[in-house]
């Protein structure tokens, strides 16, 4: 069995990457308002086809 050789040297601590422009707090709040508009645009857009079925079908009857 081969074991896998990273480039540091043996004993050496794993080196920690620099944290990037993506890893602000500020970034992260942006991510998570934005994944909340597409949810709201979703269930807007659900909402509106349904009451455009119940529309359709009240008609029809």
């Amino acid at each position: 069995m081969s074991k896998n050789k990273s480039s540091a040297p043996d004993g050496a601590p794993p080196s920690s990457p620099e944290p990037s422009a993506g890893d602000t707090l500020a970034d992260a709040a942006r991510t998570s308002a934005g994944k909340g508009v597409w949810m709201g645009a979703a269930v807007g857009i659900g909402s509106a086809a349904i009451v455009a079925a119940l529309l359709y079908a009240r008609k029809k009857s």
